[in-house]
């Protein structure tokens, strides 16, 4: 059996942008791929809302995935695959951190699943994120400069993952953000990604 740990923030959670609760566990892109590849392989969901790459919120404890991402390694080891999917919420004006910043950010990261002793084998699979299509009224001041940065990570994330040797897919070839909210998926796109996703998965593990 494959195991494959997906790391990631609300949108790897499930959070439902018009009713902000959480899909069930068959809608979330990580249940598609567990449905698609079968009982030959295990998805371990690892997803939070309001996850970051290295930053901790002061109103929101444990939201960084650089704090997390070694005691996740070794809780789930052994792994085939770490599946990270990080940077919508660096992109807050509060941690001011420009696209190229947030992609070293997330070089660190990747290292980190990269030279863990429990997994020395693991592949990793870096996914940018997909764009912020909209900024609600409410979230202008917190996601002030949003849109154009998240249109830009996907290019500092694809050299990262060439710099690393590891493998790179960019989440918005696949999925439009739903204007609903302006950053988290609805059930079809969820599906759409979770099936290309297991495509790409089974070619690597």
């Amino acid at each position: 059996m494959k195991h494959i740990l997906c790391f990631g923030d609300s949108n790897t959670w499930g959070y439902a942008p018009e009713s902000t609760i959480r899909y069930n566990v068959n809608t979330r892109w990580t249940g598609v791929i567990q449905q698609a590849l079968g009982n030959t392989y295990r998805v371990i969901e690892e997803g939070l809302n309001g996850r970051t790459t290295v930053h901790n919120d002061k109103d929101r404890p444990y939201r960084s995935g650089a704090d997390l991402m070694p005691v996740l390694m070794e809780s789930h080891a052994p792994l085939d695959l770490v599946v990270i999917m990080l940077g919508t919420n660096d992109l807050k004006a509060k941690f001011n951190s420009s696209s190229m910043q947030i992609s070293k950010n997330i070089e660190s990261l990747c290292e980190l699943a990269m030279n863990c002793n429990y997994n020395p084998n693991a592949q990793v699979l870096l996914i940018s994120p997909s764009h912020v299509v909209k900024v609600n009224k409410d979230d202008n001041t917190e996601f002030a400069g949003a849109i154009e940065k998240s249109n830009e990570l996907s290019f500092h994330y694809k050299n990262v993952a060439k710099n690393l040797n590891i493998y790179f897919v960019n989440a918005a070839q696949i999925v439009k953000t739903t204007e609903d909210d302006g950053i988290h998926w609805t059930p079809q796109q969820h599906r759409k990604f979770g099936l290309r996703l297991a495509k790409t998965i089974e070619k690597i593990v």
